[in-house]
């Protein structure tokens, strides 16, 4: 594609680098409105400038990405109030012989759990727990925070619902989610294992805790029940509002996101029994039954039907309906007014989508993001292996700077096309975006929300927080001191 003129390319330039600032710093001085507004100036301004028409400004946005990206978000609001993040919990610390097989078990856990319900969702709930585990043995967090963050970006990348990134992929690439999943798996599990094998070196001596004192350290901290739900969930938050403020960070897997507001402990339990309790109350046709059974009958209503969304996401049905379906279905189910969970679903993150597909979809209309690709394309061959070396390099790059989803959308069919085998490239682009939030505290929205989650924690301070990103220790040092101020200022 030829570079369009000179005055769209640098108001198409210009409108795409004000998008890009504020998704990467949402709180700028001369213009702190946040990421959602941003991507949303960006999109006026594509329009505005004339480098897209207002017809195809709509149809840029992707509808199907965003059905299934808000199905999968209420099917999560429903497994949250279900417990399953807290038999996850449980699993942790059943039966655990030490901590190492506590490393590997929380590097399994977060890899699966966030391929089935984005990693972000498995960070913000099970982070809860891993501190608690830590704390009962007596063993430093920091190993086991950065065991779950990392595992759950390579987990993530599995599966088409894994993440924000993978969700454009396999909608635009139209592979199954069955083959989406046997092409990534190998290499997930690979990573998965070379993940908990580098950290146990890295904290060898940091986990070789002897026996006895150990079992001395469960025998005083036995008052800490590991069976408690995940009780820093903002799922279960009462405060949706709140919530909802601050999704927008969320799952838009860019380099600075910020984590999901966290409600009180106590509140957060007490909110997520009064909805369990009310759910199955609710239920028509079951006055009868014990309320034990009844809530049994229900969480089982509400895993049968996640099961069977996945078992139609392998028999290849389109996603984003069977999402959407599957979510709909739940609502039914639970015969009660669905307000309460509705809002627990992240619009701001769905509109933050709609501007930057828009936004997107405009600066590739310059010409600009084709020419550059047509300097690097002989160098990029996925049919050898320079070439998928040079291509995972680029790819990683742009994830760490332009964040992960626009990186897709700017690179993704561009990649296909050049490639004679347009799933792997496609494969590749999926399993380099992601991975590549490991590179540092700010490459992914899950190391954020660790990160955040566990400074709030009341056993832990900032500066213990910031020793769980090695290579990262001013970035998270600034984070913390600037949401300080934040929290200062609205008190004043």
């Amino acid at each position: 594609m030829a570079l369009a003129t000179s005055m769209n390319v640098v108001l198409g330039s210009l409108a795409f680098a004000i998008f890009w600032v504020l998704a990467v710093f949402p709180s700028v001085p001369f213009l702190p409105i946040g990421r959602t507004a941003g991507s949303l100036l960006g999109a006026m301004l594509m329009v505005i400038f004339q480098i897209i028409t207002p017809d195809q400004a709509y149809d840029a946005i992707d509808l199907p990405v965003l059905g299934l990206l808000f199905g999968t978000m209420l099917v999560s609001v429903y497994l949250e109030r279900a417990n399953m993040f807290k038999y996850l919990g449980k699993f942790l610390s059943w039966k655990s012989k030490g901590a190492k097989d506590l490393i590997f078990r929380i590097c399994l856990i977060s890899a699966i759990s966030s391929a089935l319900f984005t990693n972000d969702t498995s960070c913000v709930v099970l982070t809860e727990f891993v501190l608690k585990i830590a704390r009962k043995h007596n063993l430093p967090p920091h190993p086991f925070l950065l065991a779950l963050a990392s595992s759950a970006n390579i987990g993530s990348s599995a599966t088409p619902i894994g993440n924000p990134q993978n969700l454009v992929i396999a909608i635009q690439s139209k592979i199954s989610f069955w083959n989406f999943l046997m092409g990534i798996l190998p290499a997930m599990l690979l990573g998965v294992v070379a993940n908990s094998v580098i950290l146990i070196c890295m904290y060898w001596r940091l986990l070789s805790i002897p026996k006895d004192e150990e079992d001395a350290t469960i025998k005083h901290h036995k008052e800490d029940d590991l069976d408690s739900p995940a009780t820093m969930s903002p799922l279960t938050s009462s405060s949706s509002q709140e919530y909802n403020s601050k999704m927008e960070a969320i799952n838009e897997q860019s380099p600075p996101n910020i984590n999901r507001n966290m409600g009180t402990t106590s509140d957060n339990d007490a909110s997520a029994e009064r909805l369990t309790n009310a759910s199955v109350k609710s239920s028509e046709g079951n006055e009868d039954l014990p309320l034990g059974w009844k809530r049994m009958l229900w969480k089982s209503r509400v895993y049968l039907v996640t099961i069977g969304m996945l078992i139609a996401f392998l028999m290849g049905l389109n996603m984003s309906w069977t999402a959407i379906t599957a979510a709909l279905a739940l609502v039914v189910l639970d015969f009660k007014d669905a307000r309460s969970c509705l809002e627990k679903v992240s619009y701001l993150l769905l509109i933050f989508f709609c501007g930057m597909f828009i936004t997107i979809d405009g600066f590739n209309k310059t010409g600009i993001p084709s020419t550059l690709w047509e300097l690097m394309e002989p160098y990029a061959k996925i049919d050898r292996v320079s070439g998928i070396a040079v291509l995972a390099i680029i790819i990683l790059i742009l994830s760490n700077l332009a964040s992960n989803v626009p990186t897709v959308l700017l690179l993704g069919a561009q990649v296909a096309a050049s490639a004679a085998n347009k799933k792997k490239a496609w494969l590749i682009l999926a399993w380099v975006s992601t991975t590549a939030g490991n590179l540092s505290l700010l490459g992914s929205a899950a190391n954020i929300i660790v990160c955040e989650q566990a400074s709030q924690a009341p056993h832990l301070g900032l500066y213990q927080v910031e020793e769980n990103f090695h290579g990262s220790r001013n970035d998270c040092k600034e984070y913390f001191v600037r949401k300080e101020e934040e929290h200062a200022k609205c008190d004043a």
